[in-house]
């Protein structure tokens, strides 16, 4: 890869991060992330034990990396 490609690639990620941040920033403030990951958490236990499932945190950050995984390997196949 030459470096103009890796250039580009890096402004690319900087970018994708930088939108995310912001994104997360305005969830956090709004409350909308801690009450759908908490409301999407299965949680049980006995006496001994507690088994916590973060089932909608596992699903949006399999949905996130997908979604960035495609856009490296489709900018890196130009």
């Amino acid at each position: 890869m030459d470096f103009d490609g890796l250039g580009k690639l890096l402004i690319i990620g900087g970018i994708a991060m930088l939108v995310m941040g912001v994104l997360f920033v305005i969830a956090s403030q709004s409350g909308f992330l801690s009450n759908l990951l908490q409301s999407g958490t299965l949680t049980f236990g006995g006496e001994n034990f507690t088994c916590i499932v973060p089932i909608v945190a596992s699903i949006i950050l399999s949905i996130v990396l997908t979604v960035v995984l495609n856009i490296v390997i489709r900018f890196l196949n130009k």
